[in-house]
């Protein structure tokens, strides 16, 4: 699967044989299908196998009864380095992922369990940061992980040449907890409070909706 990891990214599928992958793996073409029915079946244990290793890293444990800030900054660093150091099996799984996206049937089925497994232990992490009031919660955190998961591969395949500092974890982060919106962080942005502020609109933060303004004191 190693051999086929390099084989598959330094190439078109089509144009790579199982003959080049049993040599590029220093065995016989009759051991690989002892273990794969074809070359397609190998593409996609090899991708899969993939989410099950990122599935493994996010459930590692963080010392101590840490916080939901530092779980999360521990799993983002994992995640981000699996990509750094995999890049070819990431990218394996980027293609994988693109092609069973239009088309149906089991094998798309194992795949998208394969993507729900990891999702869900991103999830769990979320749920963490719901609990301590730090992430909204009127949003799943199925969703929420899946957001975050997308920044992340977004970081890993189309910001490689972006500044230092756009592509630094921190900035991720703020970005997920706290929005892209101008002005103090988890303040919602100047824009977005005098908007909502005047006009007793509720402003969505991070720890769950407030109502601000005339209309909303008046409520209360």
């Amino acid at each position: 699967m190693r051999a086929a990891e390099q084989l598959f990214t330094s190439r078109r599928f089509h144009e790579i044989t199982t003959d080049e992958v049993a040599r590029a793996a220093g065995v016989g073409k009759g051991t690989m299908y002892r273990y794969f029915r074809d070359k397609d079946d190998l593409f996609f244990q090899t991708a899969t196998a993939g989410f099950d290793e990122l599935c493994d890293l996010v459930r590692q444990p963080v010392a101590g009864n840490a916080a939901f800030a530092e779980q999360l900054r521990s799993t983002c660093r994992r995640i981000c380095k699996f990509f750094d150091g995999r890049r070819q099996l990431f990218r394996m799984m980027q293609a994988e992922d693109f092609r069973l996206a239009i088309s149906k049937g089991a094998v798309c089925g194992r795949w998208m369990e394969h993507r729900k497994h990891l999702v869900a232990a991103v999830a769990d992490i979320v749920r963490r940061g719901v609990a301590e009031g730090q992430i909204r919660r009127d949003v799943p955190p199925e969703a929420l992980a899946s957001f975050l998961l997308g920044m992340l591969r977004t970081r890993a395949r189309d910001l490689e040449d972006a500044p230092r500092p756009v592509r630094r974890l921190e900035t991720l982060i703020e970005l997920f907890c706290r929005g892209a919106g101008a002005g103090p962080p988890g303040a919602g942005g100047r824009s977005a409070r005098r908007a909502g502020g005047r006009r007793g609109i509720r402003v969505q933060h991070v720890g769950g909706p407030r109502t601000r303004g005339a209309a909303g004191r008046q409520r209360a």
